[in-house]
């Protein structure tokens, strides 16, 4: 690839989640920018599949995957350590995963699982990979979130007290906002930026925890998984957002978020609680 095809050549590009929908579309494209990309998935026999198109559409052989269970810290941890031991640097992590589980179930750390999916396990890869992002610097992380939030209700975290599944993921959706917002006030300084975004209304996995004509409706009007990835990719690689930190986006434009997650106190409690439960700081 020549450099002006590859504006992305000689960046290491992390992307969670990265064997189906939005995840697969931002490694193909970040791949399509002449990055190496790094696949993050659950699942080895889908992710190499996934890998394998990958490379094949993007004409790019740079791409790697590795292994990881995101609903349990000591994979977590496990999979930071590889990342440091294998790329000495890191510019973008994209933390794409998530689920969306009809039903309350806990991980193997004892936590409710959207919560400790969609937010935590983005919290803790995160931080865990800090020092190498700064060394890396310039460098990125992008989160995915969304535009159905549901206020954080401190009191039951958990759903421990009620629990409904639209609930548990518009709360870890503000959550990923929330932690975008004072991770980028942490790193002002560093030249490492933090953002998230609003995909739009993607036809994803994530549907199929919905009942038939939902799941139908989601075929119907919903974006493509190519669509939706598009400000991930935006966010991850445009020289037009060089710099630009602590903004939500959609559509590729920042645009305003919500008034709850400008709560400044609720996202340094937010940060306290995380550390705890994923052990950063003694409980």
């Amino acid at each position: 690839m020549e450099q002006t095809a590859a504006p992305m050549r000689e960046k290491v590009c992390l992307v969670t989640g990265s064997n189906s929908g939005i995840g697969k579309e931002t490694a193909l494209g970040l791949a399509r920018l002449g990055a190496t990309v790094v696949m993050v998935c659950r699942d080895q026999s889908k992710g190499a599949a996934a890998q394998a198109e990958i490379k094949t559409q993007s004409g790019n052989p740079s791409v790697d995957l590795l292994i990881a269970d995101l609903s349990s810290q000591q994979s977590i941890r496990q999979l930071a350590r590889e990342i440091t031991e294998r790329y000495p640097q890191v510019h973008v992590l994209v933390n794409n995963a998530g689920v969306s589980p009809s039903q309350r179930a806990l991980t193997s750390d004892g936590i409710e699982k959207t919560f400790a999916v969609n937010h935590l396990a983005p919290f803790l890869l995160t931080n865990l990979l800090l020092e190498r992002l700064k060394a890396s610097a310039p460098a990125r992380v992008v989160t995915v979130a969304s535009s159905g939030q549901s206020a954080i209700n401190f009191d039951d975290l958990q759903g421990e007290k009620h629990y409904s599944m639209l609930g548990a993921y518009g709360q870890s959706k503000l959550a990923n906002i929330l932690f975008t917002y004072e991770l980028a006030r942490r790193l002002e300084g560093t030249g490492v930026t933090a953002n998230c975004l609003h995909p739009g209304v993607v036809s994803t996995n994530l549907a199929r925890e919905f009942n038939p004509l939902f799941r139908a409706m989601a075929r119907l009007f919903f974006i493509s998984p190519a669509k939706g990835a598009q400000t991930s990719i935006y966010l991850a690689s445009s020289p037009e957002v060089e710099g630009v930190s602590g903004k939500y986006f959609t559509k590729k434009r920042e645009i305003p978020s919500s008034k709850e997650s400008h709560d400044t106190a609720s996202a340094r409690r937010l940060w306290q609680i995380s550390e705890q439960l994923t052990q950063l700081v003694p409980a």
